[in-house]
């Protein structure tokens, strides 16, 4: 597949993923105005506003998908951002180098082409100086391998691009994980001294879900 019809759809995917983001959260904020609005709401099901912020996923998916590292930022997690940057730099570089030589000896060889055949001279001279004591099968040949590691630099920017956008996503939904020591499952060890042997022993505490007011951002 041509590699600038996959940016194109890349772009199509991350206009989709925004706009239908925008849509679901259009649909919740007019939700919670109804329910605000209704006379026989419950007061217990409102909205309030508290001090405690609760952290979207989605954004942090929207924002990576947009700008690279601007979803890790709204994650707090700003170390991240350089390696995001340095991931996405490799390949832009790579496609830079490559395009470039790429033309030198795409014009290289149309050249020498056109005074072997055509006995048309006049873009020998334009031809890169590393480039002339080349033969027409050799600058065939790297013509070749630069377009071929130029379109391949497209595909690796557009995949550290979708890591970015993956690695943002998966740690906004561990954001609020419980990760403390109050957890519901534990391992202790455990001595038996009547039978002198020891063991694991799993314990189970069941927790009740705590009911959180968050600010609606």
């Amino acid at each position: 597949m041509n590699p600038y019809r996959i940016l194109i759809l890349f772009l199509v995917i991350i206009f989709l993923i925004q706009e239908s983001s925008a849509q679901s959260d259009s649909s919740s904020r007019t939700a919670v105005k109804t329910s605000a609005m209704s006379p026989v709401a419950d007061t217990n099901q409102l909205y309030k506003k508290d001090s405690v912020v609760k952290h979207d996923p989605r954004k942090a998916t929207r924002r990576s998908a947009i700008i690279p590292g601007w979803g890790q930022a709204y994650n707090r997690e700003y170390w991240k951002i350089p390696l995001v940057y340095g991931a996405i730099a490799i390949p832009t570089v790579m496609f830079i180098y490559n395009n470039n030589w790429y033309k030198k000896t795409k014009f290289a060889y149309e050249a020498k082409y056109k005074a072997s055949v055509d006995k048309d001279s006049s873009d020998l001279a334009a031809i890169d100086p590393d480039l002339k004591n080349l033969s027409m099968t050799s600058l065939q040949s790297y013509r070749n391998s630069f377009r071929r590691d130029r379109d391949y630099s497209i595909l690796f920017f557009l995949l550290a691009w979708g890591l970015n956008v993956v690695d943002a996503t998966v740690f906004g939904h561990l954001k609020d994980f419980d990760v403390s020591n109050n957890l519901s499952m534990n391992v202790k060890p455990q001595f038996n001294p009547t039978t002198k042997s020891s063991g694991l022993m799993l314990t189970f505490h069941p927790k009740k879900p705590e009911r959180k007011l968050y600010q609606v951002r």
